[in-house]
């Protein structure tokens, strides 16, 4: 995350804790909340996820994203739909219309616009910015430089976590995946007990990084089982991200929030995002990897 893109991710992490806020305030469900937040920080260019996503090898924008109820366990997912601006909707749709859990391309853009979720064009989710870091990171490969398939700027995959008044919890995470990736690549946002999870008795949880060793370890269901043990959730999303970087050299971030409302926060890039409100206040920051 670049200096001069920090009160840029700042500002959009406030914008969307107070969306799911708002939602959780007037007596709305954690599966509503998580889903607003992250509809805000898909409609932020700022972020790795709808427009001004990350580009594929070719051009165009492909996204993954999915929801999580805690209450009933029923989740919905989408993987590499390049015609849908908010891909969390459609996975949220698909949650709540569909016996299936996971809908990819073509098929998931057919079922949603079966239910009047309005198609849009590629290029409307395409931005000049992204276009100028794909053309630097192919001249670079093509130069013999590293493998720049996972490397790329800050600019991140976005998620949300929420437990409501009725005390069930709900995650989302939504993605526009990594730079100059191959098209038809699916990260672990969109996998359940990857990058996204949530169970009423264990935990809500999402992740942002590279998203190849996150699936390998089934991160996201791993952290959520620690709480199941006694482990509170700080303790556990750094166990988490110390396994992800010890076993696979991986790298990321995660939020883990229990039945409780007691929540963690962790990565191991220099930088993360985050917010987290609850009925005593607000807290919005850029955390710094910790030594």
């Amino acid at each position: 995350m670049p200096d001069d893109v920090v009160e840029d991710h700042r500002c959009g992490v406030r914008n969307a804790l107070r969306a799911g806020w708002e939602v959780l305030a007037s007596g709305g469900t954690a599966l509503k909340a998580v889903e607003e937040a992250v509809v805000l920080m898909e409609d932020d260019e700022t972020f790795d996820a709808g427009r001004g996503s990350f580009l594929t090898a070719d051009g165009r924008v492909q996204l993954d994203a999915m929801i999580m109820d805690g209450a009933t366990m029923r989740a919905g997912g989408v993987g590499c739909v390049e015609r849908i601006r908010n891909p969390i909707r459609a996975a949220r749709l698909i949650l709540s219309e569909s016996p299936h859990v996971y809908f990819v391309g073509e098929g998931a853009e057919d079922f949603v616009a079966g239910l009047g979720m309005r198609l849009i064009e590629n290029s409307e989710l395409v931005i000049d910015r992204e276009r100028e870091r794909l053309a630097v990171a192919q001249a670079r490969a093509a130069a013999g430089e590293r493998d720049l398939t996972f490397a790329g700027p800050g600019h991140d995959t976005v998620g949300a976590v929420a437990l409501d008044a009725s005390g069930h919890l709900a995650a989302a995470t939504s993605t526009g995946g990594t730079l100059n990736k191959t098209p038809g690549r699916v990260g672990d946002a969109s996998l359940i007990g990857c990058g996204c999870y949530a169970d009423d008795q264990s935990g809500a949880v999402s992740c942002t990084g590279w998203g190849e060793p996150i699936m390998k370890l089934v991160l996201g269901k791993w952290a959520a089982d620690r709480l199941t043990t006694g482990a509170l959730p700080d303790l556990a999303a750094r166990e988490a991200i110390g396994y992800l970087n010890s076993r696979l050299d991986g790298h990321g971030g995660m939020i883990l929030l229990d039945s409780k409302g007691r929540y963690g926060i962790a990565h191991n890039t220099p930088r993360m995002a985050w917010g987290v409100r609850t009925g005593i206040g607000e807290q919005v920051g850029i955390e710094i990897t910790r030594s």
